[in-house]
């Protein structure tokens, strides 16, 4: 076995890495770019959109796994030297998102009009159109998931960049004829990202179809791939389930301590998300690469690749730590005149910068590990993050409670971004420390 040179583990981590990056941030845009063309048609309109929009969001953050279980099965078979049966665990993939975009989009269809019983009367149909017409992109948007983790795997992340890409300017493009052109207003935005979603789809299988053709795959799914795919979707499923619910009870808890503290806890978060996709295409680099050297049975490799992304993750930390420190006191001004609230968010963000090397740690491990395929591992330690986590939070309030609404925000980020990341690097660190992760092989 050979080991690559230092120098060498860079160039493969970074060549994954920097485009992966490009690619993650081109969904956030996509509804950036909704949400301010139908900005400019009225509250009302804005209001219901936003609304499906955290529908249409949560349900592809639950179902990321598409993308984060494919990549290290195919990753695995290219490394075992088996590329045709790569491309058809990455073929079964993408049909299970099709399959389970179909149902949701059927099952969104028609359950989108009780939007109307939670929604303000005037945002209520705008809410349900956008929803409905979103619902006829979602098995695309499911499979451009799978697709996407399939070229990861295959070691390419520049095609998903200059896919993505592609699909921005397109959906803004289309987008705005349909919204203002002819007129179509919400259902018009819906479509326009819908039909972007089916061309990203075409242009994939235009990839990969030729591909399955040279090296003999069958087009049809086979029913192995398939639960072998989904059997560690489940449980990936769950983790990303009990990282939604650590998320919603901050919230909660945030909204429950007042509106200065809501509304600095919003910025904060957001922050936290724009900053988290650098950590998430670290985290992606290390799907491919082990998942790769695992295949290859390369263990000399596999453990370097885990020293190495393990200190960049301490070292961006650090890097982003000091910047976001040294910025936390003007940083606020660009979001909100409120001086209260600026106080606030000014105190969430120190607490972020703080925990920003734990914070590259835990996205870095937790990469590391869905190389390995260790959903199991990474399903249960979920639930038992938000075992210690909710009552924690819930102390914190108590605390929150009696503090000003600077004391408030910090206590509430100690808890999230101090206890439950705490909580889940002790997890995965006491995985990582041994070799239990490391599986040899294509399987």
């Amino acid at each position: 076995m050979t080991t690559s040179s230092p120098r060498s583990l860079s160039r493969q981590i970074l060549g994954l890495a920097v485009p992966a990056f490009g690619a993650l941030i081109a969904e956030p845009l996509f509804l950036l770019a909704d949400t301010a063309m139908i900005g400019r048609l009225g509250a009302a309109e804005l209001a219901g959109v936003g609304l499906a929009a955290a529908i249409v969001q949560t349900v592809t953050g639950l179902l990321i796994f598409l993308a984060y279980s494919t990549t290290p099965a195919v990753a695995r078979f290219l490394g075992a030297g088996q590329l045709d049966n790569a491309l058809a665990r990455g073929r079964d993939g993408i049909w299970l998102g099709l399959g389970l975009g179909a149902i949701i989009a059927v099952i969104g269809w028609y359950a989108a009009p009780l939007l109307g019983t939670i929604a303000t009367n005037d945002a209520a149909p705008h809410a349900v159109a956008y929803l409905q017409y979103s619902m006829l992109g979602l098995p695309a948007m499911l499979a451009v998931l799978a697709a996407t983790g399939v070229l990861r795997g295959l070691q390419d992340a520049t095609t998903p960049l200059i896919v993505a890409g592609g699909g921005f300017g397109l959906n803004i493009l289309a987008n705005y004829v349909l919204i203002y052109v002819l007129e179509l207003g919400v259902m018009g935005s819906a479509l326009g990202t819908s039909g972007v979603q089916w061309l990203m789809f075409a242009v994939y299988a235009a990839i990969l179809i030729p591909r399955m053709r040279r090296h003999q795959v069958g087009f049809a799914p086979t029913g192995a791939g398939l639960r072998a795919t989904a059997q560690v979707g489940s449980w990936l499923l769950v983790r990303s389930a009990s990282l939604r619910v650590a998320v919603l009870a901050t919230v909660l808890t945030a909204t429950a301590l007042g509106t200065e503290v809501l509304a600095a806890h919003q910025i904060v978060f957001n922050v936290y998300s724009t900053m988290a996709f650098a950590l998430d295409a670290l985290a992606i680099a290390a799907q491919a690469l082990i998942g790769k050297e695992l295949g290859a049975s390369n263990v000399t490799a596999v453990r370097a690749l885990t020293s190495t992304m393990i200190r960049w993750s301490f070292g961006f930390g650090a890097i982003t730590g000091i910047l976001l420190g040294v910025s936390a006191p003007w940083l606020p001004h660009l979001f909100t005149t409120d001086q209260a609230v600026i106080e606030a968010t000014t105190a969430g963000l120190i607490v972020l910068a703080i925990s920003q090397p734990l914070s590259g740690y835990v996205f870095v491990l937790d990469g590391i590990l869905m190389g390995a395929g260790d959903a199991k591992y990474l399903g249960l330690i979920g639930i038992a993050n938000i075992i210690v986590y909710l009552p924690a939070l819930y102390g914190l309030a108590l605390l929150a409670a009696d503090a000003s609404h600077v004391g408030a925000v910090a206590w509430v980020w100690v808890g999230f971004a101090g206890i439950y990341l705490t909580a889940r690097a002790i997890g995965l660190w006491l995985r990582i420390r041994r070799d239990t992760w490391i599986r040899l092989g294509a399987h």
